[in-house]
C-alpha cells in the first residue's frame, strides 16, 4: 500500500563534480481544513476553524488535538463524531454533542497556520492558566538521567517517515521507565504534537502527567503551551528551547530539557524531577 505521507520524486544529485538523476523521497505537505459542527439557538452550524499545512495521516487526531490544545473543547466527551466528509481528504469535520458550546473566542486570532508555525503570541501565555484543566494536577515523575539518555535512540527506531525523507518532525511519549508508548510525525512540529495529544484525548488517556514528552527538534513556546494543556510535566527536546518556552515551562511547573544527547542535556526548568 502506498504511504500517503511520502512522495517519490526524481532529483539531480551533485557529488564530487558530477550530476546524476536519481530517485528520492520527500515528506508530503498538504493543507487540512478543520471544520466544527455545533448547535446554536437557530439550529446546527458548521464553522471553518483553521487551515493547517500538514503531512496527511492521523487527520482526525490532529483535528481533535488542535481543538483541545486551543481550548475550544474540553474533553473527548464533547465530540460526537469526527469524519472526512465526502471524498475530500483535506478536510475534517468534528461534530460536537448537542449540548456542547465551543469556546470560539480562543481561535479569533488565528485561522491559517503553516507547517513551521502555528499559534503563538502573548495573549496565549496570559490565558493558559485559565484554559488548562490540569494546571494543578499532581505527578509522580522522578527520572534518572540514564533514562533520558536513551530516549533519543527509542525515538529514532520509531521515526519511519523521517528515515525515508529526513524532513519531518516527531513528538513521542514515553513512560517514567523510558518505555516507548506512542509517536506521531508531521512536517509541522505543532501538528505532530496535536496528533499525539489528539490520539491520547480520543482514547481518554488525558492527563499525561506521568509521561515524558520527547520532541525531535527545538522546544518553542507553542509546544510547551500545548503540552501544558495535556497535563504533561516533563518535556525533553533534542534541540534548544526559546526564551518564551522557558518562561512558559516555569509558569506552568513543567520540567524542560533541551539539547538531549546520549550522555548529556540541559535543564531549563523543573530540576526537581531529574536525578543523576
Amino acid at each position: 500500500m502506498k504511504d500517503k505521507r511520502v512522495e517519490h520524486i526524481k532529483i539531480h544529485k551533485v557529488n564530487s563534480g558530477t550530476i546524476n538523476e536519481t530517485a528520492d523521497k520527500v515528506a508530503v505537505e498538504e493543507p487540512l481544513e478543520i471544520q466544527l459542527a455545533y448547535s446554536t439557538t437557530t439550529g446546527r452550524m458548521i464553522k471553518n476553524i483553521a487551515v493547517t499545512m500538514r503531512t496527511p495521516g492521523n487527520d482526525e487526531e490532529l483535528a481533535a488535538g488542535f481543538l483541545f490544545t486551543e481550548g475550544i473543547i474540553q474533553n473527548a466527551a464533547d465530540i460526537r463524531e469526527t469524519k472526512q466528509p465526502g471524498a475530500d481528504e483535506n478536510r475534517v469535520l468534528v461534530e460536537l454533542q448537542e449540548n456542547v458550546q465551543p469556546v470560539l473566542s480562543n481561535i479569533a486570532r488565528n485561522f491559517y497556520s503553516t507547517s513551521s508555525c502555528g499559534v503563538c503570541g502573548k495573549a496565549s501565555i496570559d490565558a493558559i492558566r485559565s484554559v488548562s484543566q490540569y494546571g494543578n494536577e499532581q505527578d509522580n515523575i522522578l527520572i534518572n538521567a540514564t533514562v533520558l539518555y536513551h530516549l533519543q535512540d527509542g525515538l529514532k527506531k520509531q521515526q519511519k517517515v523521517f528515515e525515508d525523507t529526513g524532513g519531518i518532525h516527531a513528538a513521542a511519549l514515553f513512560n517514567r521507565e523510558g518505555k516507548f508508548l506512542m509517536l506521531r510525525e508531521d512536517v509541522g512540529r505543532h501538528n505532530a504534537l496535536d496528533k499525539l495529544i489528539g490520539a491520547a484525548l480520543l482514547k481518554n488517556d488525558l492527563p499525561l502527567n506521568n509521561c515524558i514528552l520527547l520532541l525531535s527538534g527545538r522546544a518553542s513556546f507553542e509546544l510547551v503551551q500545548k503540552a501544558a494543556m495535556a497535563g504533561i510535566k516533563l518535556i525533553a527536546a533534542v534541540g534548544a528551547p526559546s526564551s518564551l518556552a522557558v518562561e512558559m515551562a516555569k509558569e506552568t511547573g513543567i520540567t524542560l530539557i533541551g539539547f538531549l544527547r546520549n550522555d548529556r542535556f540541559n535543564i531549563y526548568s523543573g530540576k526537581h524531577r531529574v536525578t543523576v
